[in-house]
């Protein structure tokens, strides 16, 4: 539904933010030194020959701020898959690793269907969504390394398949362990329902493959969270109605429980926003997230949060303008953070809003994307140093990276 976003967020412009069961936003007056915006680029895509980005993924372990990404080369058809590192919060990044160079495999990823790394010591495992029988169509396909990038061998598919399996997501915990979810529709009934794998070897097998929930949202992105209690959390867009819902394990990804809905819009619609959710976990201890709804006369963004490890959640609290679509949200530098797209008058932009109160109150949103381009698909992961927040942009010379450190 290439019309859909416009169409919606067209309608948010006048939709009345008075909305019954959810708050609106709630600014306060920043008693905590407001974060500083360091934007840059993570890649010189000139001297790399490198025309357009095509998807990202950002993943930070220990000290490390690890990245994958996927880019069209100048003159090229085979898409450019690359790795690098930042030792700092991402204000100075590695040389780019060519890992298309080892493997050839086509590339179904692209933004909001993106490739994904996760990392644990050394080890680390990237994955993306290769072409099937069909284009665009595919099996997920892994790599992995052992020793922090320097080599790769490709590892298994998560469940032996060459069935379509996108919108995946990774995440490491703390024995090494990687856990993986996406989407499919192995039972070919038309819908496709959230799956899950996990890997105790770094992608060289997989083990526990199971259906969390059978029918789901066919193309929003899925996130996962570790609880403080040490609970696995995938944050997913159910199939009926289109409301988020929480799916949590308690033994390792051995089982799994849907807990709640995240955010009771009660949203019946018969098409996909093509549009996830953001998940965290806060100095506390509390769960935050933060969703998007097209219920009528609700449409918008909204944080919520739980204190009982997401059985509950609190009323839907509006985060941003009625256009803003896309959001991430990450607990750091003693506070959370909150980043979101919202279609304006001179296009899409990227902007940021903070809270030193667990999401009691949040700053006004500030601008983080540049005013002569269009910024989309915002990600933000915490860092030692502070935070780092990522997007897409498009400039006048084609869709680019960028990046901004936040201290």
């Amino acid at each position: 539904m290439p019309n859909f976003k416009a169409r919606i967020l067209g309608g948010c412009l006048v939709v009345a933010l008075a909305l019954f069961g959810c708050s609106e936003q709630a600014f306060e007056p920043f008693s905590t030194p407001a974060l500083r915006a360091n934007v840059l680029s993570p890649i010189d895509a000139q001297a790399l020959s490198l025309a357009n980005l095509l998807s990202f993924d950002v993943y930070v372990d220990r000290q490390t701020v690890h990245a994958a990404f996927v880019a069209t080369p100048t003159g090229s058809k085979q898409p450019y898959i690359g790795y690098m590192h930042s030792e700092d919060g991402g204000l100075h990044w590695s040389q780019p690793s060519a890992l298309s160079q080892q493997f050839s495999q086509p590339v179904e990823a692209k933004i909001g269907n993106d490739i994904q790394i996760a990392a644990a010591g050394d080890k680390l495992l990237v994955v993306w969504q290769t072409t099937g029988e069909l284009p665009g169509m595919g099996p997920l396909l892994t790599i992995y390394s052992n020793d922090a990038g320097k080599t790769w061998q490709q590892g298994a598919k998560p469940t032996g398949s060459d069935a379509d399996q996108s919108h995946h997501e990774l995440l490491a915990d703390s024995e090494g362990r990687f856990h993986a979810v996406w989407l499919d529709d192995r039972d070919e009934n038309g819908y496709q329902g959230v799956r899950y794998a996990r890997s105790s070897d770094v992608g060289k097998s997989w083990e526990l493959a199971q259906t969390i929930d059978d029918s789901s949202c066919s193309c929003c992105w899925n996130r996962l969270a570790f609880g403080a209690d040490g609970k696995l959390n995938v944050l997913y867009r159910d199939m009926k109605p289109r409301d988020m819902a929480l799916a949590q394990t308690a033994d390792g990804g051995a089982s799994w429980q849907r807990l709640s809905t995240v955010g009771e819009f009660n949203w019946i619609f018969d098409g996909c926003p093509h549009n996830g959710g953001g998940l965290t976990v806060a100095g506390d201890g509390s769960l935050h997230s933060l969703v998007w709804t097209g219920a009528e006369s609700q449409v918008g963004l909204y944080h919520m949060q739980s204190t009982d490890s997401g059985k509950s959640w609190t009323s839907p609290q509006r985060i941003g303008e009625a256009g803003a679509f896309h959001a991430d949200i990450a607990f750091g530098a003693g506070r959370l953070v909150a980043v979101w797209d919202a279609l304006g008058p001179e296009g899409s932009k990227v902007f940021v809003s903070e809270s030193a109160d667990n999401g009691g109150h949040w700053s006004a949103g500030k601008q983080l994307s540049s005013a002569s381009g269009s910024a989309t698909f915002p990600r933000i992961v915490a860092t030692p140093t502070g935070l780092l927040a990522m997007w897409l942009e498009q400039t006048a010379t084609g869709k680019q990276w960028s990046a901004a450190v936040l201290q």
